[in-house]
């Protein structure tokens, strides 16, 4: 894997993480929330792990690519990022307000 690649292979897991720790915290968060919002939240939540599990699929097709191959399973990973990060940001906008 070239160095590019790796490094940015490696950003995006910590991307990831990161999010993963914040759902953590709004999972937590939504347990002490009413019936109602706490089944919403839920949904989103499960929305959100299966756009997650997609971007990690998209970063091992990403690692398992061939150095020309990248840039555009890149271009993928960036969308997929993109679908996520919107996707938690909506939920967490209505979690707040």
């Amino acid at each position: 894997m070239n160095e590019e690649k790796a490094s940015y292979k490696g950003e995006m897991e910590t991307k990831l993480q990161d999010l993963g720790t914040k759902m953590d915290e709004i999972r937590a968060k939504a347990d002490h929330a009413s019936v109602e919002m706490k089944a919403e939240l839920d949904k989103q939540l499960q929305d959100l792990k299966a756009k997650r599990e997609e971007l990690q699929q998209k970063l091992t097709e990403l690692e398992a690519s061939g150095d020309e191959a990248w840039e555009s399973i890149k271009a993928g990973v960036e969308r997929a990022w993109e679908d996520l990060s919107s996707s938690f940001e909506e939920a967490s906008s209505k979690f707040h307000s």
